[in-house]
């Protein structure tokens, strides 16, 4: 089967629910209009669904002029693009310059967490770069947590989910995609094959396969009730466990911006090599 592009996926606020577009163009930072909004604290630090799981019930949709934000039980708040100077904003001890959205935006985000919150705007994404150890200088990233783009296999999902199925917590079985927050999601690759590829084209859009994700509690809530579980990070501790941490999905940097992806586009793997390959939970040294 020829691997393509199933499914595209973009989150406009950081946290919350995405959108499902069926094209998107590529930029150096990632998706247009992906995660260049996020929360913060009254300290200036990134709030995420990691603390606050009540924001992956939130919608949020890209307009012409801004956002639209959308919860059960409340009125639609509608946020233009701001302008005006930038503060910094702290998410893994970096910084990532933004622009606040005012005090409507914030008044009906701290309503909504019952917790005093701001929304702000990364109005300038070329001022943030990738990790240099996996990245190039002049890679720059939005506010994701660390790389442009997130791709995930269906068949890996499929894979995950046989094993969940026959351990201790199958009830909380089978995993949605939605859990692993990707932006690409191929069909039609064997599992795990994204590990060893190091340089894709999808369509005619291509990209560095820089490094696979490691996996953190988020993926434990479930999206459409924003309740806590187990699983996957159980299942993925027993047979996608290595460096001390849990893989899913891999990290891209896209080397031709400006091309737009669409779904159904064929995946061609340009280079691959093989990487450290994942052990059992019991192989590893304690």
């Amino acid at each position: 089967m020829t691997a393509r592009l199933g499914a595209i996926h973009r989150y406009p606020v950081k946290s919350t629910r995405g959108e499902s577009p069926s094209s998107a163009v590529v930029e150096p930072w990632g998706l247009r209009d992906d995660r260049r909004w996020a929360l913060v604290d009254r300290d200036g630090r990134a709030v995420t669904a990691r603390t606050h799981q009540t924001l992956l019930l939130v919608s949020a949709r890209c307009t012409a002029t801004g956002i639209t934000a959308s919860a059960a039980g409340r009125d639609d708040l509608t946020v233009p693009f701001p302008t005006g100077p930038v503060e910094p904003v702290r998410h893994f001890r970096k910084t990532m310059m933004t622009v606040p959205a005012g005090r409507s935006a914030d008044t009906w985000f701290t309503e909504l967490l019952d917790e005093p919150v701001r929304l702000m705007y990364q109005a300038d994404p070329r001022t943030r770069p990738v990790d240099p150890e996996f990245g190039r200088p002049d890679d720059r990233v939005s506010l994701a947590d660390g790389y442009p783009l997130l791709l995930a296999s269906t068949s890996s999902l499929a894979a995950l989910n046989a094993w969940i199925a026959t351990g201790p917590y199958a009830a909380e079985g089978p995993m949605d995609m939605r859990r692993f927050r990707p932006n690409l999601v191929v069909d039609g690759a064997p599992a795990w094959a994204e590990d060893d590829w190091r340089r894709i084209r999808i369509g005619a859009a291509e990209f560095r396969v820089v490094k696979g994700c490691n996996r953190c509690v988020l993926t434990t809530v479930d999206p459409d009730t924003a309740a806590r579980g187990r699983e996957p990070l159980v299942t993925l501790a027993q047979h996608r466990q290595w460096d001390r941490s849990v893989w899913f999905a891999s990290n891209l940097i896209p080397d031709n911006p400006g091309v737009r992806l669409t779904v159904g586009d064929e995946l061609t793997v340009l280079e691959s090599a093989a990487r450290r390959r994942p052990v059992d939970a019991a192989d590893q040294d304690n």
